[in-house]
């Protein structure tokens, strides 16, 4: 645990009790989300957790240790636990944005070649450059926020926390902002973000802790935080769209049961009927347990060439056979493909294009977007680009994902956890020159037991 709370009380000075006896503990390298309304003590708490405020009660831990809440205490936190504001008015304050980038690292006695080396990584990674001169109080709010985000990134830190980080973005911006966010956690930081918007947390999140009148609620797995409606209505929130939609659907037979989707390539997975087989069973075959038909031909293949078959046993028979739910994967899928923009080749990239015959191109960051827009790329889809490449690879297309290369191994994590839950073994592969390499045997553990269709 890399970031811990010990009976944590904070009032303000006329009275108001903002964070009233919390104590938690934040898992290192996760997407950790504060869920809570307005006035709940999620900014609060997140000024008492980067020494901004001092507690009344209890105590803050970073890394085991009490924090020190002197001048060089303080100047050692927050090296090591950036904060983004809400508001990044509240935040940019320098002439132009190369200086308040280069702010931290002045500040925290680096050389000016050094300075220099850092903010220019900043201004390249971020899509910055060209906007290096002008001052923060003219860009528009998702550049503001990236220069933000830059700013407190420059200092290298552990973790980085973002009060309502999507904020009066619009739904490109937010699905810039949540890129860099997954990028950086990637890489290893701990990414830890206040917010209301309950599908936000329910879908990106690692692990939600619930506030409600300055107090802890509840804290776990988003799956388990919002299984609790009671919990949630009583918080002053609702649940979490898709699965509200889910519910909805299985109180009508039209999906299975007992799942919780986070987004909607997860939700048309669920969408089929029950579908019921006697087989032979081995006697230790217990009630509710899964087992393996194979694949099945003939009859059981209306919808593809052939399936990959695990099923759960609803009932066994003193005859040695059992009735199982068929959990059915037709395999005839499309490919995903993921090219690293950070060695962007022209001639490559249209080589890649016509050699995998691509007639689906999604791009993600500003990065990337802005070198497809320069380079008369197609670019059809700019937002949920990971979910909407699965449906269209699940229909047959032919998708190139447009990422920087920190992204592509997140992008190869959420394309092999879907492969390994839906049983559907889709193609896919980074390419070009700049693509990063995949892990041979971490490929095969994720995939045992699948049929690659090419």
């Amino acid at each position: 645990m890399i970031l811990e709370t010990k009976n944590l009380e904070f009032s303000y000075p006329d009275g108001t009790k903002a964070v009233d006896d919390i104590s938690i503990t934040i898992p290192q390298g996760k997407k950790v989300s504060f869920v809570g309304k307005n006035g709940s003590g999620k900014s609060t708490l997140f000024l008492l957790l980067n020494g901004t405020l001092k507690p009344k009660k209890g105590k803050v831990l970073f890394g085991g240790k009490e924090v020190d809440y002197s001048s060089s205490g303080l100047r050692e936190l927050r090296k090591k636990v950036g904060i983004v504001f809400q508001n990044s008015d509240d935040q940019l304050f320098a002439p132009t944005v190369y200086q308040d980038i280069a702010f931290g690292p002045l500040n925290l006695g680096y050389s000016k070649e050094e300075i220099d080396r850092v903010v220019n990584q900043m201004l390249d990674h971020f899509g910055l450059q060209a906007l290096k001169d002008k001052p923060p109080h003219h860009l528009s709010g998702g550049q503001k926020k990236r220069v933000a985000i830059a700013g407190v990134l420059a200092m290298d830190p552990d973790i980085i926390i973002l009060d309502e980080p999507l904020s009066n973005l619009d739904p490109v911006g937010a699905d810039e902002i949540l890129d860099i966010l997954n990028e950086l956690n990637d890489l290893g930081k701990t990414i830890i973000i206040s917010t209301h918007d309950v599908d936000l947390a329910y879908k990106w999140s690692d692990y939600v802790l619930l506030l409600s009148s300055g107090k802890l609620v509840n804290e776990g797995t988003s799956g388990y935080v919002f299984s609790n409606d009671e919990e949630v209505r009583n918080s002053a929130l609702k649940s979490p769209f898709i699965l509200d939609v889910y519910r909805e659907l299985e109180k009508r037979w039209l999906a299975t049961g007992n799942a919780q989707p986070k987004d909607i390539p997860e939700l048309v997975q669920l969408l089929h009927s029950v579908d019921l087989m006697r087989v032979d069973i081995s006697p230790e075959v217990a009630v509710g347990e899964c087992v393996n038909l194979g694949v099945l031909f003939g009859d059981y293949t209306k919808e593809g060439l052939y399936e990959a078959v695990n099923s759960r046993v609803l009932f066994k028979s003193d005859d040695g056979t059992a009735v199982v739910e068929l959990k059915r994967r037709v395999l005839k899928p499309g490919a995903i493909h993921v090219y690293n923009m950070d060695e962007f080749d022209k001639a490559e990239f249209d080589k890649i294009v016509d050699e995998y015959d691509i007639n689906f191109i999604g791009a993600m960051g500003k990065k990337s977007k802005d070198i497809a827009e320069n380079n008369g790329i197609d670019v059809v889809c700019n937002s949920g680009v990971i979910d909407k490449s699965i449906l269209n690879a699940i229909t047959g297309s032919r998708c190139l994902i447009l990422t920087s290369s920190g992204m592509v191994s997140h992008t190869a994590k959420r394309i092999r956890e879907y492969i390994q839950n839906s049983g559907i073994r889709l193609i896919f592969s980074p390419v070009g020159k700049g693509a990063l390499d995949i892990n041979e045997e971490n490929t095969q553990d994720q995939t045992d037991g699948l049929i690659e269709v090419e």
